[in-house]
């Protein structure tokens, strides 16, 4: 005799699990290409690569936590979160902490730069056009976007 799981108990949706793995392979990628670009370039072509890549990497991270969210809202998602933290960054408590933690300097810089807002949006659009397309054209496209 066979048993399947009871009707009420919901099963994690392939869909989802397909872009979770997805979004966590980009992850993955999106720090090695920042890290690989602060290797073998420098000066404004790495900052401001590694700007889009920063805002890209949150887009990642947004869609491996909410699996369902739609391209456009994690994009959005991504700029705010990448355009709040340059914004902090005139308060001064970012370079402060930046001091004294890799991490801080990392995730949060230590001085605003005018610049950084656009190539956010960069980001934020790259992560949108890529998640769009591939949502629609993957043969498990689940309707997420």
């Amino acid at each position: 005799m066979t048993t399947s799981a009871p009707a009420h108990r919901a099963r994690p949706s392939t869909g989802r699990a397909r872009t979770r793995l997805v979004a966590a392979g980009a992850v993955v990628v999106i720090v090695g290409a920042g890290l690989g670009l602060r290797a073998v370039a420098a000066g404004s072509f790495a900052k401001y690569g590694g700007d889009a890549l920063y805002t890209l990497l949150i887009f990642a991270l947004i869609v491996l936590a909410l699996p369902r969210v739609t391209a456009l809202r994690a994009a959005v998602g991504a700029l705010a979160v990448s355009w709040v933290v340059e914004f902090l960054q005139l308060t001064g408590a970012p370079a402060e902490l930046s001091r004294h933690s890799a991490v801080a300097r990392l995730v949060l810089g230590s001085t605003f730069n005018a610049p950084d807002l656009f190539w956010y949006a960069v980001g934020a659009a790259v992560g949108g056009l890529a998640c769009t397309a591939a949502r629609r054209g993957g043969p498990a496209a689940d309707g997420a976007s």
